[in-house]
């Protein structure tokens, strides 16, 4: 099993944090488009490859966010039209989150074995995540997803706060 930490910064504009392994290396990195659209976050390796791109769709009716790795779009999680309560469909091949997404405590399932888990870590600055792999070859797939959820919850929590002033 291997243990990554997903640690952003608060207040960070630049949009810039690292994932880092059990000893406090850096793993990957990720950037942020600030005042670009469509709103993206880029995943890197320490080679500077892309392993991924979290999109959020511009002209969708409600929110919806893409991850593409190797140029094939691999995961989307969409906003459901409800009245009363915001909910979110996460639609990614053979991959199933069970658990509270939303507070980021949630483990990840691919055709019914578990491949990873996802806890919040508390009293930090900022979030802070605990990614357990428990397959290797997931390891991008699980880090994008987790990423690409923190992003919805962001958009969530900004549109809240926009429609609350």
């Amino acid at each position: 099993m291997k243990q990554l930490y997903i640690k952003q910064k608060l207040l960070s504009l630049a949009e810039q944090f690292k994932v880092k392994d059990a000893h406090g290396n850096d793993v990957y990195y990720v950037e942020g488009s600030f005042f670009k659209i469509p709103k993206t976050f880029t995943i890197y390796n320490m080679q500077d490859e892309e392993i991924a791109r979290i999109t959020k769709k511009v002209f969708a009716f409600l929110p919806k966010f893409i991850v593409e790795m190797d140029g094939k779009q691999v995961i989307t999680i969409k906003k459901d039209f409800t009245f009363f309560r915001s909910r979110y469909t996460i639609d990614a091949a053979g991959v199933e989150v069970r658990g509270n997404w939303w507070d980021m405590s949630f483990q990840v399932f691919q055709h019914g074995e578990k491949i990873g888990q996802v806890s919040k870590e508390w009293f930090t600055w900022g979030d802070s995540y605990k990614v357990e792999i428990l397959k290797d070859e997931m390891e991008t797939l699980i880090i994008a997803l987790v990423i690409a959820i923190d992003c919805v919850k962001e958009a969530q929590n900004t549109a809240a706060a926009a429609g609350s002033v």
